[in-house]
C-alpha cells in the first residue's frame, strides 16, 4: 500500500523521500520532527530539511508550542483540491506555451495591398487542391482588373479547379453565368437588391483569401482550417438558398 501511495504522490511532483515523510505526517498526526522521522525511516536532519520543502510545497503546516515545533500533514482532500487548481491553471495557459515553442494552432494571416498585392492573392487560389468557394460581384472585378477572365479564368480551368459561385443577378452576373460550363464553374445569382456585395470572397483548401476593389486596394489571406471550414458551411448555406427557386431543375450540389 504504501509504495502505490509513494509512486502517485511522486506523480504530481513529490520526490521519493518528501513522499515518505508526508505519509509519516499523516500516520503520526500533529507530531515533532523526532517521531516523523523515526515513521518515515529517515534521520532527524533529513526529516527537518524536507519538512521545510513540504511546507513550501503546502503540504504540511506546523505550530510553536514551548519553543518546540510540530507539524501536520494537509489535509488530503485539500492537496486533491489544490493539485486540481494547479492543473487548471497550467492548462489555461497551454495555448501561449504551444504558441512560445510554435505549436498553437493559430489563423496564419497575410496582407496585401495595390493592384499587384491583389493580383498575388488570385495567385495563391491557383494553389489550390480543393474547389473553390466564391462570392463575386462580376461587374466590380472586371471593372478593375479588365484582363481578369484571360489572366486568372483561364488559368484556373488550365488547372482544372472547379469553381462554385455567387453573383448578383445583373448584367454581368448574367453574362458570366451564361458561360459556365465553358469555364469550369456553376453560378448561382441572387437578387443584388436584397444582397448587394462589392467585395471578393475566396475559400478553398484551408485558405479564406478577400479582396476589396473599392477605395483603398486591400485583401488579405486567412490561413485557418477552423476558420475555413465555417466559411464552408456559411457558402453551403448560402448555396441552397441561392438555388431554391431552380430546385424543380434537380440541382445538386455536394461540398
Amino acid at each position: 500500500m504504501t509504495k502505490t501511495l509513494i509512486h502517485t504522490l511522486k506523480d504530481i511532483g513529490l520526490t521519493d523521500k518528501e513522499s515518505r515523510v508526508y505519509i509519516a505526517c499523516l500516520e503520526s498526526g500533529t507530531s515533532l520532527v523526532s517521531k516523523i522521522a523515526k515513521s518515515s525511516g529517515l534521520n532527524r536532519v533529513t526529516t527537518y530539511d524536507i519538512l521545510e520543502k513540504l511546507k513550501e510545497k503546502g503540504f504540511v503546516s506546523f505550530l510553536t508550542k514551548n519553543q518546540l515545533k510540530y507539524f501536520s500533514a494537509t489535509d488530503p482532500e485539500i492537496v486533491v483540491s489544490e493539485t486540481h487548481r494547479k492543473a487548471q491553471n497550467l492548462k489555461s495557459i497551454l495555448p501561449d506555451l504551444k504558441r512560445l515553442k510554435g505549436d498553437a494552432i493559430h489563423p496564419h494571416i497575410r496582407y496585401f495591398e495595390g493592384v499587384e498585392g491583389i493580383k498575388a492573392i488570385y495567385a495563391d487560389t491557383l494553389t489550390s487542391k480543393s474547389e473553390i468557394l466564391n462570392y463575386a460581384n462580376s461587374r466590380e472585378i472586371r471593372n478593375f482588373w479588365p484582363d481578369y477572365d484571360n489572366e486568372y479564368v483561364k488559368k484556373r480551368v488550365k488547372k482544372k479547379i472547379y469553381l462554385h459561385g455567387i453573383a448578383p443577378d445583373d448584367e454581368y452576373g448574367k453574362t458570366v453565368h451564361k458561360d459556365d460550363k465553358k469555364y469550369f464553374r456553376e453560378i448561382r445569382l441572387i437578387d443584388p437588391q436584397k444582397f448587394d456585395f462589392t467585395n471578393e470572397i475566396n475559400i478553398y483548401d484551408d485558405k479564406v483569401a478577400i479582396a476589396s476593389f473599392t477605395g483603398e486596394l486591400i485583401g488579405m489571406i486567412i490561413e485557418s482550417k477552423e476558420i475555413a471550414n465555417t466559411q464552408k458551411a456559411i457558402f453551403k448555406m448560402a448555396w441552397e438558398f441561392a438555388g431554391i427557386k431552380k430546385s424543380s431543375e434537380g440541382l445538386n450540389v455536394h461540398f
